[in-house]
C-alpha cells in the first residue's frame, strides 16, 4: 500500500508576474504554503501579492501523521491525475530521528481516508538535524531527458549533505552521500534556484545576516557563499520561497516566536545588490510546529530561477 501511495506528486500555486524587479511585483504573484499541525493535520493557503495581502485557506487535511511528530517536511507535491481520487500528496518528513517517505490519497469528497496514507521509512540517524529539502531539476526537452533529484540536510553542528536520488525495483534509493561542513551559524534555509549546473539556497543566520548557498552539481561538494543582508533576518524560524516573473522571487519570513509572517519581493539575487521589498505582515497567525511550501508536480511547476 506505501509503495503504491509514495509516488511523485504536485500542485497548481504559482502565477507568473510580468516583471522581474522586486520593486514591481504583480498581484498576480503567490504562493502555496502548507504546514503540519501540532494534531498532525496538513493544512495549506494560497497567499497572493495585493495589496493588502490576502490568504484564502484550502480544505484541512487531517491525521496524516501521529500528534506531534514531525519534525521537518520537505515540500510537498500534489498529483490531480489519480484515476477515482482528487489527488495524490507526497514528500518525504522526518519525524523523531527517522525519515519517511509520506504519501497519501485525496478522496473524490475530499476526505483522507486512514487507509489511503502511507509512511515508508528511508533511514534513521535524522535526530540532529535541523532542515531538509528536495530540490528537483526537470529540463523540458523534446527528447523527454531525464531530471536530478538531489536531497539536501543541514546538520546541527554545521555540515550540509547532499544526496543524488535514483530508483531500484520502483522505490527510491539515496546514493552519492557528499557533505560540506562551515554551516554552523545557518539557523534556517531554502532553495531559491534549481537549474541544471547548480542548486541554491537562501539561508538566515542567528546573527541576522541573509546569504545565498550556491551548489554545483560538481563533485566534490563545494559551496558557493555570497552574502545578501547583514542583518535584521534573526528573527526566521522558517522561510517559503516560490517563484515570481522570470527571475524574482516571493519570500514568506516565518517568526514563530511571534507567530507571525512577512512576505517579501526579492530580485534576481546578487549578493549586497539584490533588491528586496517587504510587502508587510501576512495575515492570521503562524503558530503550527513546521512549515513547507506546495508544488507541482516535477514536469508541470515552474522550476525557481532566484540566483
Amino acid at each position: 500500500m506505501a509503495a503504491a501511495l509514495l509516488l511523485a506528486g504536485a500542485i497548481p500555486g504559482t502565477a507568473n508576474a510580468t516583471t522581474t524587479q522586486a520593486g514591481a511585483i504583480s498581484a498576480a504573484c503567490r504562493m502555496l504554503v502548507g504546514s503540519v499541525t501540532p494534531g498532525g493535520d496538513h493544512t495549506s493557503n494560497l497567499l497572493t501579492a495585493t495589496s493588502p495581502i490576502t490568504s484564502q485557506p484550502r480544505p484541512v487535511r487531517q491525521n496524516i501523521y501521529p500528534d506531534g511528530k514531525v519534525r521537518l517536511s520537505g515540500a510537498m507535491a500534489t498529483d490531480p491525475d489519480i484515476p477515482g481520487y482528487d489527488s495524490l500528496v507526497s514528500g518525504w518528513v522526518v519525524m523523531g530521528s527517522t525519515m519517511y517517505q509520506s504519501g497519501y490519497r485525496v478522496g473524490l469528497d475530499g476526505a483522507v481516508k486512514p487507509e489511503e496514507i502511507g509512511l515508508a521509512p528511508v533511514g534513521s540517524g535524522w535526530g540532529d538535524m535541523t532542515a531538509f529539502e528536495t530540490v528537483r531539476y526537470y529540463p523540458f526537452t523534446p527528447n523527454g531527458m531525464p531530471g536530478v533529484t538531489n536531497q539536501y540536510a543541514l546538520r546541527a553542528d554545521g555540515v550540509l549533505f547532499r544526496w543524488t536520488m535514483g530508483s531500484a525495483a520502483g522505490r527510491p534509493i539515496w546514493s552519492n552521500k557528499q557533505s560540506a561542513p562551515g554551516f554552523a551559524a545557518v539557523k534556517t534555509m531554502a532553495m531559491i534556484s534549481q537549474t541544471a549546473t547548480y542548486d541554491t539556497f537562501l539561508a538566515t543566520t542567528r546573527g541576522g545576516a541573509l546569504y545565498t548557498i550556491r551548489i554545483p552539481r560538481t563533485s566534490p561538494m563545494k559551496p558557493i557563499v555570497k552574502q545578501v543582508r547583514s542583518s535584521t533576518w534573526q528573527g526566521f524560524e522558517s522561510l517559503i520561497i516560490e517563484k515570481c516573473g522570470v527571475y524574482g522571487t516571493l519570500v514568506l519570513g516565518i517568526d514563530k516566536d511571534t507567530r507571525s509572517g512577512y512576505l517579501y519581493a526579492v530580485g534576481h539575487a546578487n549578493g549586497t545588490s539584490t533588491v528586496i521589498k517587504g510587502l508587510g505582515k501576512m495575515p492570521g497567525t503562524f503558530s503550527d510546529p513546521v512549515y513547507f511550501r506546495h508544488v507541482l508536480r516535477p514536469n508541470d511547476a515552474p522550476m525557481l530561477f532566484g540566483e
